[in-house]
């Protein structure tokens, strides 16, 4: 379906000139010449865009602007304004508005801009269709088991999710670590903000500060460009270290102290950059083990485990063997459309 805009402006000049540019452009045009006809169009038809000019008799541009994010806060705003005069326009930017264009107009410019702006409101809605879906995908329905042992990570999850505590999950391999941190997330106040992964296992240990705190230019072979690490692009969120047993012990010094002081410093970098990262980690070690073999820092042990969360294997909660073989067997018959009925007790009996 074709992109709907709407222009607003009093001067019939410019309401032609942007209506038959932006027809040629592809796009579903139309226009009113005030902005009170503006919001009498709004409440009739959907748009994805208005534009419309600052300076107008009765209902001004920012008074429209008000009106459109209070009321239809998913359409994008473009506000026009007259070279010299762009005060207004950023003051408008800072009130919701996506973008500004100047008059007299640069016809790439502003098709640019426009093309910019849809562009980022697609992403938007598909942004926000990925969290609706990643929210149903993990939440507490989903999680299987009757048993009281997972009864008790039930209640403890809908507790914890609501809270900014770093939270420590163990448990063996094929438990639901990963599940958890996930449920934890897309059920609490940080739902919408960045849900970072790393598997601390995985990046070999002279790669391990750069991806964790970044690197600027020029600080080692290959550092062509400066990067953020991890707690920067998590900043705001959640960072989940999974396998946090794995880290050395000179990466796991620097992490007490992002934790502690809320700051890193990139490698080969002078100044601290500060960060607000929710940590999760999770492990199938014994961290107290090795903290008594001085592989683990203590310190940094009680920092991550202020709420602690244990995933039962399914050997101690047998009771739960039936529900999850059924779930499974009816998720994946219907998704590859078998059709199968069940599971023969005598199978059930070998699980």
């Amino acid at each position: 379906m074709k992109p709907r805009i709407l222009i607003v402006d009093d001067e019939e000049s410019i309401r032609e000139f942007l209506e038959i540019m932006l027809k040629k452009e592809g796009y579903e045009v139309a226009s009113v010449e005030d902005g009170q006809k503006a919001i009498d169009y709004l409440g009739k038809k959907s748009v994805d865009l208005v534009i419309s000019d600052l300076q107008m008799p009765n209902v001004t541009g920012i008074e429209l602007l008000k009106v459109v994010k209070d009321q239809y806060p998913d359409i994008l705003f473009m506000m026009i304004t007259a070279f010299g005069t762009t005060e207004s326009a950023v003051e408008a930017m800072k009130m919701g508005a996506y973008d500004y264009i100047t008059k007299p107009f640069k016809i790439d410019e502003v098709r640019l801009n426009i093309a910019n702006a849809l562009r980022s409101q697609n992403l938007e809605i598909e942004n926000r269709t990925l969290r609706k879906e990643l929210k149903k995908e993990y939440s507490f329905q989903n999680f299987i088991g009757n048993s009281p042992a997972m009864h008790r990570v039930f209640d403890l999850i809908k507790r914890v999710s609501q809270t900014p505590t770093n939270i420590l999950i163990t448990g063996e391999s094929g438990t639901g670590k990963e599940m958890v941190a996930k449920a934890i997330h897309y059920n609490g106040p940080l739902r919408d903000k960045a849900f970072v992964t790393v598997n601390c296992g995985a990046i070999p240990e002279n790669l391990m500060e750069s991806e964790m705190f970044g690197h600027k230019k020029g600080s080692f072979t290959g550092a062509v460009t400066d990067k953020a690490g991890l707690f920067e692009v998590a900043d705001g969120g959640i960072l989940f270290l999974d396998e946090v047993g794995e880290l050395p012990l000179n990466i796991q010094v620097k992490l007490l102290r992002a934790i502690q002081e809320k700051v890193i410093r990139r490698v080969g970098g002078t100044e601290d950059v500060t960060v607000d990262v929710r940590i999760m980690a999770a492990t199938n070690r014994n961290l107290e083990d090795m903290i008594k073999k001085g592989e683990f820092r203590e310190d940094l042990y009680y920092r991550l485990n202020v709420i602690h969360i244990e995933t039962p294997p399914l050997r101690d909660r047998r009771e739960d063997v039936p529900i999850l073989a059924n779930h499974f067997i009816k998720k994946y018959s219907d998704r590859l459309a078998k059709g199968v009925g069940g599971i023969s007790d005598e199978a059930m009996a070998v699980l």
